[in-house]
């Protein structure tokens, strides 16, 4: 029985996307491009890298990476074209830079704001004073009876 689940979980794994005419001769390049396409996002599928990815537009990326590294550029000057070309947004991790840091930094400060309001209101109540019961004045007491002898 476990080899026929072993058997079935290797069966649904993903395949990768990447074509035998894709594929460089170089080994070491060929390892590079498959570094920087685990980094990149499918524009058609989102969150799928370029690596897994069976869209056409993910093989054009591909076949980009693989393009830049043979004509020599860094990892950094690769991503920097892709990311020139089609925008941040290819990025599966995105920058924590300029305005995206806004963006990194503003959940954890609204939670903390949050709990910061939270505790302040906590403590509110823990220092208001206990309300009292208050029974009714001789007057109304007269007037409640008056009521319930009708």
């Amino acid at each position: 029985m476990k080899r026929l689940i072993l058997a079935l979980m290797l069966l649904v794994t993903p395949a990768l996307a990447v074509t035998p005419n894709e594929v460089l001769d170089d080994p070491v390049l060929e390892a590079r491009a498959r570094e920087l396409s685990k980094g990149l996002r499918c524009l058609v599928c989102r969150n799928e890298n370029i690596d897994e990815s069976n869209a056409e537009l993910a093989g054009d990326l591909r076949v980009l990476v693989r393009e830049r590294l043979v004509e020599g550029d860094s990892d950094e000057a690769v991503m920097d074209f892709v990311v020139a070309r089609y925008g941040e947004y290819v990025l599966l991790k995105p920058m924590a830079t300029g305005t995206n840091l806004i963006l990194w930094v503003a959940g954890p400060a609204m939670l903390l704001i949050a709990g910061a309001v939270g505790a302040g209101y906590v403590r509110r109540r823990r220092n208001a004073p206990a309300e009292t019961e208050v029974g009714l004045s001789a007057e109304e007491e007269a007037r409640l009876k008056d009521i319930l002898q009708d």
